[in-house]
């Protein structure tokens, strides 16, 4: 089944992605899953490393002439930019499809359509992760004629993507700079004590 959408078909996620949805802005999106466990190890991703891995796919992806990039919201917008402006691309469309709240995964909810992408032919799509490939893959549904690119991914996600800088262990919850701040923190040996 599909919805429209200011003169646009929308697919109903629910059969490619699971259990997906579509949602307008203010409707109660319900995705979170409390169930989910707490990461094992957490790894911090700093703004000059996230710089300097948005730059280095850059590389990766400059063969190609891009007719515009999609930027997979929240995450995948500060990367889409540094890419946007290495490969001198200007038409630059989002999509926010939630699929966490905390570190707890649910259900891929689609808030905002990519309208400007079409059908995704030469469009580049970037987000900051792919994990297990949950909300890749909802996205793949709404553009499947994209490219897909990240800067880290985790193993149950990496066959999802079509490019991606580093890989990452599934048990590491990658804190993006704009997740963090800096303070203090105790050296290891009084926090042992």
């Amino acid at each position: 089944m599909a919805m429209l959408r200011a003169g646009r078909s929308i697919p109903d996620l629910s059969a490619s992605a699971g259990t997906a949805k579509i949602v307008q802005p203010g409707q109660n999106r319900g995705i979170c899953n409390t169930d989910h466990p707490m990461a094992e190890r957490y790894y911090t991703v700093t703004w000059d490393q996230l710089h300097r891995d948005a730059k280095a796919l850059a590389w990766r992806l400059i063969e190609q002439p891009w007719q515009g990039i999609v930027a997979v919201t929240r995450g995948g917008l500060i990367p889409a930019a540094i890419i946007a402006r290495e490969l001198e691309c200007r038409l630059v469309e989002s999509v926010s499809v939630m699929t966490y709240e905390d570190e707890a995964r649910g259900v891929p909810v689609v808030t905002k359509m990519p309208d400007a992408a079409g059908d995704g032919t030469g469009f580049l799509v970037i987000d900051d992760l792919v994990d297990t490939g949950t909300t890749l893959r909802a996205v793949r549904t709404l553009l499947p004629k994209a490219h897909f690119a990240c800067l880290y991914a985790k193993p149950d996600g990496k066959d999802d993507i079509d490019t991606f800088v580093t890989e990452v262990s599934q048990d590491t919850w990658i804190l993006f700079p704009w997740d963090t701040e800096p303070q203090f923190v105790a050296p290891i040996k009084k926090q042992t004590v």
